[in-house]
């Protein structure tokens, strides 16, 4: 066994004793399995949201990305800043409402703002369909760090599976306790190797970032630019607003901020967090670097740029740190998810299916044993989605954006005082936007093809627009079709109006 494997299986194990030692002291009720008991603290809450934030789709995705398509890649630097401070407005209103109610999952918050138990569900339903694919990019990075890092010790498939085994086990133990603290581990280890690697490689091979620049520019011109057409301006814009939207859309960011003690946390959060997203530009110069350096990586392997270079580069034992910061960026957004997608199945859709087939309402105590045991199947079926192979990381973590986006209008029309959409428009909404996501991305249809009449400038634009576009227009018809079903829905939920 080299030192770099004995050095990623010591993180990994050292991740597990971290997770599992996460739930002493506590009961571990579904309140605190879920949502911490809504007990933690700035601290607590800032690594929980890091932690998911930096993610094997930056680690990964964001170096890959840059060594594939240069500028273009600078998109992830918009959209994570726009998103934090959008939720200083956002995420306070949607925590009073959550506290008030005793809610746990971001299913619970729909369906008791638009009173409709069938919202709730669908939602539901649409954050499994969404998570699933952001499960899978984890598993997907977690078996390329563990194969390469270990200079083939092991197989892709077998860190996988490794990895997955860690995983549920603290998350069955720990809940959302294990994954905050096994976000202290990874986000130390993750700055600091991001820090390092995005200042030494420029410097080891170019002589400086600058001179980098300027050698990729000479020869390759135009590469850090964004092109005219493809991923241009329109595009990146576009794509901006999509993920900005979409960003707290997904169900396990949602419940992670129900865990905060007060609506000030994510307020301090939201102001603090858009400079933690500078470590992306050291591991965007991590992927520049490879570029002259490593050349000819395509299509998937582009996601390979990170570890080509380390590899080229350095000792089998800085190559293991990498590997174990690595395999932390996978591991703890993970167990979040899989977190999220348990709870969601044993809340929100086996609670829900109970009730209409007359049995008795399950208790907490009930569906956070059923969520608990919810962990291993998911996580199998993840593994399964897997190990059938696919696309990059950025394209699966794009695909499932543009479907937790579909969320936003009927969330931004809940917090409006007026209370605009009725439970009916909502519901149709999201049905519209999501089976338009689905058609695009079956057909791979792009603007151009949907609208061939637009100006050249506007083809470019992110085919979620149309998607979100299409949603708004059914959901403001319907709502203005049943406005006395909002009128009456208004007047009941008046006074818990937050917005």
């Amino acid at each position: 066994m080299n030192i770099s494997l004995i050095l990623i299986f010591g993180t990994m194990l050292l991740a597990l004793w971290l997770g599992v030692r996460a739930q002493r002291g506590k009961d571990m009720s579904l309140e605190q399995w879920t949502v911490a008991g809504r007990g933690f603290g700035a601290g607590l809450v800032f690594l929980l949201m890091a932690g998911e934030i930096y993610t094997t789709f930056v680690f990964l995705g964001g170096s890959g990305f840059a060594y594939g398509v240069g500028g273009p890649a600078y998109y992830m630097l918009g959209f994570g800043s726009l998103s934090f401070v959008l939720s200083y407005w956002l995420l306070p209103p949607i925590w009073r409402f959550a506290k008030t109610h005793s809610l746990l999952s971001q299913p619970d918050f729909f369906a008791k703002k638009f009173n409709s138990p069938a919202l709730g569900i669908l939602v539901a339903l649409v954050g499994v369909v969404a998570l699933m694919p952001y499960l899978v990019l984890q598993l997907k990075g977690l078996g390329i760090i563990v194969s390469v890092a270990s200079y083939s010790g092991l197989s892709s498939t077998q860190g996988v599976w490794i990895g997955a085994i860690v995983t549920v086990i603290y998350v069955m133990v720990s809940g959302v306790h294990g994954s905050a603290w096994t976000s202290v581990l990874k986000d130390f280890l993750v700055l600091a190797v991001a820090i390092f690697l995005g200042l030494y490689l420029p410097w080891h091979y170019y002589g400086g970032i600058t001179p980098m620049f300027e050698a990729i520019e000479h020869a390759k011109p135009g590469f850090l630019a964004l092109p005219a057409t493809g991923k241009s301006a329109v595009w990146m814009t576009s794509t901006v607003l999509l993920t900005t939207l979409g960003f707290y859309m997904w169900p396990h960011m949602f419940m992670a901020s129900f865990t905060a003690k007060s609506e000030q946390n994510l307020r301090r959060n939201a102001y603090t967090l858009p400079i933690y997203q500078m470590m992306l530009l050291f591991v965007f110069f991590v992927g520049f670097a490879a570029v002259l350096q490593i050349p000819g990586l395509t299509g998937p392997d582009i996601d390979l740029a990170l570890f080509k270079i380390s590899l080229a580069t350095f000792d089998p034992w800085v190559v293991g740190i990498i590997g174990a910061a690595g395999v932390l960026t996978a591991i703890v957004p993970g167990s979040m998810i899989l977190m999220a997608v348990s709870t969601l199945l044993a809340n929100n859709v086996y609670r829900a299916w109970r009730t209409s087939t007359g049995n008795a309402a399950a208790d907490n105590q009930h569906i956070g044993r059923v969520a608990k045991l919810a962990a291993p199947l998911v996580m199998l079926a993840g593994l399964w989605f897997t190990l059938q192979g696919g696309q990059t990381i950025v394209s699966l973590l794009l695909m499932a954006y543009s479907l937790v986006t579909q969320l936003f209008p009927a969330l931004l029309a809940s917090l409006l005082p007026s209370k605009p959409v009725s439970k009916a428009g909502a519901i149709v909404g999201i049905l519209v936007g999501e089976a338009t996501v689905a058609a695009l991305s079956v057909t791979k249809m792009t603007i151009a093809d949907l609208l061939p009449f637009i100006p050249d400038a506007l083809k470019d634009t992110n085919v979620g627009v149309v998607a979100l576009a299409l949603n708004v227009i059914a959901m403001l018809l319907v709502s203005a079709m049943t406005r006395s079903g909002v009128k009456q829905g208004s007047q009941s939920l008046q006074a818990d109006s937050v917005a």
